[in-house]
């Protein structure tokens, strides 16, 4: 796979060596072999260097990359026996949400899960990812009936927001996202919100008021997209890096926030780099996060969501410095 971010082509130059020295197969001469050995050496210890130092405007690369694994990848790789469901029995079906009932190991999850699209085709038919009414509405219905048969909830999140287009205000889009919050903050069964790409806006806290939110190492959690609060701020997206920085959307930030609860570390050179791997770290995560919420009784377990939610944000008052206050001498200067 090519290294084709910006910030990676240092790595490029060094892969292109080694693919060069590959070729060569079993006609490389003994020296070769070692300058091969040294090359591959250089090129994990340079790619660790680098992912470890991303800046927040990289990070936004790397979690937009076009090879990145999408839900459909991690529903194929990481589940079993995932069996579709359509529509929200009101006005029609969002192609952006794949959702409906899976096996995780031997425990039957709800999945809600972002789909972006690989090709043109796939891109248009799932709107990129930005879900419409009806997708948070078949995603409520869902939610209801995972709690009707006592279904823990696992969704996927990868949107860069919620579709904005006239038609889905004429048909309600911020009742649909209300609504999707007020009933997934009630759902008396586990969920678990994984951040696997981007998570952008209204469109992605639809579907994320979990008990546990994790994020991937590299992938971003934002209010708005980093072009759109520069557009905002500066009336220019060529700031969107300024505003990246900023917005403090990686997911090591948003940790140290308290936003969310886990990071789920990536492997080298990011997720797309090894999806076996990655969906096997990833289970690893579902798996425990899911076990140490079922231990919970359910009033204890929607109490503590409640919290989770109320206590973001800090609040503080600052009060007045001493020699900041008029004096009375002053008072009577002004007077």
């Amino acid at each position: 796979m090519a290294y084709d971010l910006e910030f990676e082509k240092p790595l490029a130059e060094l892969d292109k060596k080694i693919s060069a020295l590959q070729r060569k197969g079993d006609r490389l001469k003994p020296d070769e072999v070692s300058q091969l050995q040294e090359l591959e050496r250089e090129l994990r210890q340079r790619t660790e260097e680098i992912y470890k130092n991303l800046s927040s405007w990289q990070t936004v690369a790397v979690a937009r990359h076009k090879d990145r694994p999408y839900s459909a990848d991690y529903i194929r790789l990481l589940f079993d026996d995932f069996f579709e469901l359509h529509g929200d029995r009101s006005f029609g079906d969002d192609h952006a949400i794949m959702a409906g009932p899976a096996k995780l190991g031997d425990e039957t999850v709800m999945l809600l899960c972002h789909q972006k699209g690989r090709d043109m085709k796939e891109k248009q038919f799932r709107n990129l990812g930005m879900s419409h009414p009806e997708g948070y509405r078949k995603a409520c219905r869902l939610m209801q009936q995972a709690e009707k048969f006592h279904i823990p909830i696992i969704s996927l999140i990868d949107a860069s927001g919620a579709s904005v287009a006239l038609v889905d205000e004429e048909r309600g889009q911020a009742e649909a996202i209300a609504s999707s919050l007020y009933i997934m903050s009630r759902i008396n069964v586990p969920i678990i919100a994984v951040v696997i790409g981007e998570g952008g806006s209204g469109g992605a806290l639809a579907i994320s008021v979990a008990d546990r939110i994790l994020m991937l190492e590299h992938s971003i959690y934002t209010v708005a997209a980093p072009e759109a609060a520069a557009s905002i701020l500066w009336r220019d997206s060529a700031y969107a890096a300024q505003a990246a920085e900023g917005m403090r959307i990686r997911a090591s930030d948003l940790k140290e926030l308290g936003l969310i609860d886990e990071i789920v570390p990536e492997p080298l050179g990011a997720a797309h780099r090894n999806y076996a791997q990655m969906c096997q770290t990833l289970k690893q995560a579902l798996q425990a996060n899911l076990a140490e919420i079922k231990q919970l009784s359910p009033e204890v377990r929607l109490e503590q969501r409640y919290q989770k939610f109320r206590s973001i944000g800090q609040f503080g008052r600052l009060e007045p410095a001493q020699d900041a206050l008029p004096s009375e001498n002053s008072l009577n200067t002004i007077q």
